[in-house]
C-alpha cells in the first residue's frame, strides 16, 4: 500500500455540486477497508475535513469488489468506475455532476486523452454503465439512461405537502413541480416522504417552471447529503417530469441550479445531461490528519 502521508487528493465541482476526489488508479491507496464510512465522513466534514458533498474514488473496475455484480456483462468495456460516496459514508448509485468531474479528472491526471472522448468513453457506476464525454467548448456530457417513472408521491416541508412524480435515474428522485417560489423554502430540515414508496430513501427536486418543457429551476435535498448546489440525476428527473407535465415525452430542458446551468435533452430511452466540471485544488492528506 502507498504511503498514507502521501495519499493525493482532488478538490472538484460540477455547477457547485463538490467532491474530494481520490486518485487510485490501481486500488492501493484508498482499498475498501481504509475508505470506510468514518473516513468518508470525516473527509467530507466542511470543518474538520475538505468538506464536500460526497467522495468519488478514481478507479478501474478491476479494483472494485462489487464492480462486476453491478455492471455484469459491461464489465469488460468498463475499465474506470466512479466509486461514489455520499457524504454520510453510503454508497451511492449514480451522480451526473460527479461522473462529469470523474472524466475531467480522467482527462487531467493524463489517464484519457480529451480529443478521443469526445465520442464518449464507458465508465462503471453502481447504478450500471455510463457514457461519458467532452465537448469541444470544454464542457462534459453523460448519457444517464432512461428516466423511469414508478408512481406518484408527495414531500412534506414545513408544514406544506408538494406533490410529485417518482422517477428513478439508477437512483430513487421525487420530483415535485410547484408554484411556490422555491427559493423562499427551507431546505435546512430535508423534507419527508412516504417511506413505502422510497425505501432507501429519496432526492427530493422542488421545481419552478419558467419555459413548460423548456427552462426550470430547481432545489434539491439530496438523502444523505441534504441540500446541495446541484444534483445532476436530480436535474433529468425534474427535465422528465417538466416534460412529461406540459404533454412531452421528449425535448431539451435547461435547468437553473443553484450553483449554474445544466442542459437536459431527454430523448426515446434516455436521457443527456450536459455541463461544467471544474477542479478547484490538489494537494496532500497530511500525516497528523490521517493519525487522528
Amino acid at each position: 500500500m502507498s504511503d498514507q502521508t502521501s495519499a493525493r487528493v482532488l478538490l472538484g465541482h460540477g455547477t457547485e455540486n463538490d467532491f474530494v476526489v481520490l486518485p487510485d488508479p490501481d486500488g492501493d491507496v484508498w482499498p475498501e477497508a481504509r475508505l470506510d464510512a468514518a473516513m468518508v465522513r470525516r473527509l467530507c466534514d466542511r470543518r474538520a475535513g475538505l468538506g464536500g458533498d460526497g467522495v468519488l474514488r478514481v478507479v478501474r473496475s478491476a479494483h472494485v469488489p462489487d464492480a462486476p455484480a453491478v455492471l455484469g456483462e459491461a464489465l469488460g468495456g468498463c475499465e474506470w468506475f466512479m466509486d461514489h460516496r455520499n457524504a454520510d459514508g453510503s454508497h451511492a448509485e449514480m451522480c451526473g455532476n460527479g461522473i462529469r468531474l470523474f472524466l475531467h479528472v480522467l482527462v487531467t491526471e493524463g489517464l484519457l486523452d480529451r480529443a478521443t472522448c469526445e465520442a464518449g468513453v464507458l465508465v462503471g457506476t453502481r447504478g450500471g454503465p455510463r457514457r461519458v464525454g467532452t465537448t469541444p467548448d470544454g464542457e462534459y456530457w453523460v448519457d444517464m439512461g432512461p428516466a423511469r417513472p414508478f408512481g406518484e408521491g408527495e414531500a412534506r416541508l414545513s408544514g406544506q405537502v408538494f406533490p410529485g412524480l417518482a422517477v428513478s435515474m439508477g437512483n430513487p428522485h421525487l420530483a415535485c413541480l410547484t408554484d411556490v417560489d422555491i427559493d423562499s423554502l427551507d431546505l435546512a430540515v430535508a423534507p419527508t416522504f412516504d417511506p413505502a414508496l422510497f425505501p432507501e430513501g429519496v432526492n427530493v427536486e422542488l421545481i419552478n417552471v419558467l419555459e413548460p418543457g423548456a427552462h426550470i429551476r430547481l432545489r434539491v435535498s439530496e438523502r444523505g447529503v441534504g441540500e446541495t448546489r446541484s444534483c445532476g440525476t436530480g436535474a433529468c428527473a425534474a427535465a422528465y417530469a417538466a416534460l412529461a407535465a406540459s404533454g412531452r415525452a421528449e425535448g431539451t430542458v435547461v435547468v437553473d441550479v443553484p450553483g449554474g446551468r445544466l442542459s437536459v435533452q431527454v430523448g426515446a430511452g434516455t436521457t443527456v445531461l450536459t455541463g461544467p466540471a471544474v477542479i478547484v485544488s490538489a494537494g496532500a492528506l497530511c500525516a497528523e490528519w490521517l493519525a487522528v
